[in-house]
């Protein structure tokens, strides 16, 4: 019988994967405190878990008609990002995927009233969502799989939780022990073009409104209690702050393990920080 042996929401802001100089003088000298939270989460959990598979819940990954699942042998490649080229280019990936495990979803899928599609075309795009949080924390485990799951554009809340509970059953009547990653932010307004520049540090002053910061603040606190009923309970006020991609990722992972009856409290490895 598998099991998820671990789940995290994480952001994959773009600024990681610039040059640590770079990263400082968008943030007023100082690092952001993602990068050391990638790297003591990979310390803690990544380099000591007992895991065999890594499922990416992918919040920049847009299907239409279902869900898709990677389901290639392996992938390997540079990534260039078709939204920020300039600061992720030809950014090499090489790891195993699980397409066991993959193809298994879609046992599960219609009997939780949703639709998912493993997919093995080599040619699959990828997305910086996956890249870069395997960047961080797969690259160099050789022997352990990713694989991603994209958001369906035309889905709702009920959906991306139908489409957690096929993948967590999937996982249950498999023999994988799995890490379920959430990649995504929280609230997700930008500021427009002519003012974001202004606003490309870290520091909380500059989310997009007050109120999508303390919403915010309320859902990391309901986190770190294990109180995932209050989040979905009062999830549509949080709709208003326009979490990421529908908060697809942190909702399909609470459909993996238990929804309200979820109890795990959240460990922070970063600070709450603004990313423009």
């Amino acid at each position: 019988m598998g099991k998820v042996v671990g789940a995290a929401l994480i952001a994959h802001v773009p600024t990681i994967m610039l040059p640590e100089e770079t990263r400082k003088e968008l943030n007023e000298g100082m690092e952001i405190s993602l990068v050391p939270g990638l790297e003591k989460m990979r310390v803690d959990k990544f380099d000591t878990l007992d895991y065999d598979t890594v499922i990416v819940l992918d919040s920049h990954w847009f299907t239409t008609v279902e869900f898709v699942v990677t389901a290639q042998d392996h992938r390997s490649g540079l990534f260039t990002s078709e939204e920020l080229p300039r600061g992720m280019s030809q950014i090499p990936y090489s790891f195993k995927g699980d397409p066991e495990l993959a193809k298994a979803m879609a046992n599960y899928d219609e009997k939780n009233g949703t639709w998912i599609t493993p997919i093995e075309d080599d040619h699959l795009p990828i997305f910086y969502a996956t890249i870069n949080l395997w960047h961080y924390l797969g690259r160099g485990l050789k022997d352990k799989k990713w694989i991603s799951v994209s958001l369906a554009q035309t889905a709702t809340t009920e959906d991306f939780l139908r489409a957690g509970r096929a993948i967590g059953e999937a996982i249950r009547d498999s023999d994988r022990k799995v890490l379920l990653l959430a990649s995504g932010a929280l609230s997700h307004t930008f500021h427009k073009l002519r003012d974001l520049r202004k606003h490309e540090a870290s520091d909380p002053k500059h989310i997009y409104s007050k109120e999508a910061y303390e919403y915010d603040m309320q859902v990391l606190e309901w986190m770190k209690a294990g109180d995932h009923k209050a989040i979905l309970d009062d999830f549509d006020n949080f709709r208003k702050f326009k979490p990421e991609a529908g908060f697809f990722h942190y909702l399909a992972m609470a459909g993996a393990v238990g929804e309200e009856s979820w109890q795990s409290k959240g460990e922070l490895y970063s600070e709450y920080e603004n990313s423009i």
